[in-house]
């Protein structure tokens, strides 16, 4: 287990363990701590972890524990977030609780905010704890977007690419891309829902500062680009799929043309044979002469072959199966 603290406002950071981290936070004024916790494994040695760094235990026996799903909660004076980062090709979830001192925050595996977030930090220096913890909630939705528009690239490539060479694998990328969609939006639509209900019920107190409210309207107004991001990025899946079976009934069409072309001259071939092959008194006894049979079955094929090839030539197949060809 690793933990750092970072001194606010300087941003200075140094790695400690969770007995001086707790000292810190007790006697800082302003300060953030992150916690970072083996990948496998229940809680810091069987305690929870917010009790070991003196943040009360009553309402925050979630905190540091795995497989929690987002959420937020309003606890009087600190607030309690699981809140879903995008990480590689996968969502897991940090754990952040914010009081007007300090902002904590717990991950399991390696750091992935901590860095981006010092950086922001040094830059822009928030004044209080709780316009870090929005400096942070904005960093978890940067992670939303990059992904959704890294993916959203990705579709309309594929797409391009499609209308230029179809093939089988394509279908799978794209399928890999809508289920990436789907986690993208089952993720975070449950996480803002929780967050919007939170801040709007802080938002009607009237107690509330202005400059929290702006930071807040600012953090809802961003989430709703990001799900529009991803609502994109799941019609452009969608529209990617649409065609692709497009370009197959297309080519599907171009095999049932040709089949039409086929029909349209052996048909009437198949039929003629069929005709002067049946064995009954007119042919046999009627038509006996060479002449006879050379004006007939050779004379009709002939002259239905070259009608065949008329009515396509008029009806301008030919030219429509090159064209799509």
């Amino acid at each position: 287990m690793i933990v750092t603290v970072v001194a606010m406002p300087q941003g200075t950071i140094v790695r400690t363990d969770l007995a001086e981290a707790r000292r810190r936070l007790a006697a800082t004024r302003y300060l953030l701590v992150d916690v970072e916790l083996p990948e496998t494994g229940p809680g810091v040695e069987g305690e929870q972890l917010a009790r070991r760094l003196g943040l009360g235990d009553a309402d925050l026996d979630w905190f540091g524990r795995p497989g929690e799903p987002a959420r937020a909660d309003f606890l009087g004076d600190t607030v309690g977030l699981v809140v879903p980062v995008v990480q590689d090709e996968r969502v897991i979830h940090a754990h952040a609780v914010a009081g007007d001192r300090y902002l904590v925050t717990a991950h399991r595996g390696p750091a992935f905010l901590a860095p981006e977030i010092t950086a922001h930090v040094r830059r822009e220096r928030p004044r209080d704890a709780v316009a870090l913890l929005f400096l942070v909630l904005q960093s978890a939705l940067a992670t939303f977007r990059r992904a959704a528009v890294a993916a959203l690239l990705e579709v309309e490539e594929l797409e391009d690419d499609m209308f230029q060479q179809r093939r089988p694998e394509q279908v799978y990328r794209l399928s890999r891309l809508r289920r990436r969609s789907a986690l993208l939006h089952h993720s975070l639509l449950p996480y803002l829902q929780a967050v919007d209900e939170v801040i709007t019920r802080r938002m009607m107190s009237p107690d509330f500062p202005l400059e929290r409210q702006r930071l807040a309207r600012e953090f809802q107004h961003v989430a709703r680009m990001v799900l529009t991001d991803i609502e994109t990025l799941q019609e452009a899946t969608r529209r990617a799929f649409g065609s692709y079976s497009s370009l197959v009934a297309g080519e599907q069409n171009n095999v049932i043309n040709r089949l039409a072309i086929v029909s349209v001259i052996f048909l009437p071939l198949s039929f003629l044979t069929g005709f002067f092959g049946m064995n009954f008194a007119f042919l046999t006894d009627e038509l006996e002469s060479r002449a006879v049979f050379w004006l007939l079955a050779i004379g009709l094929q002939v002259c239905v072959l070259g009608g065949a090839f008329y009515v396509l030539h008029r009806t301008r197949i030919w030219r429509r199966l090159r064209d799509e060809d």
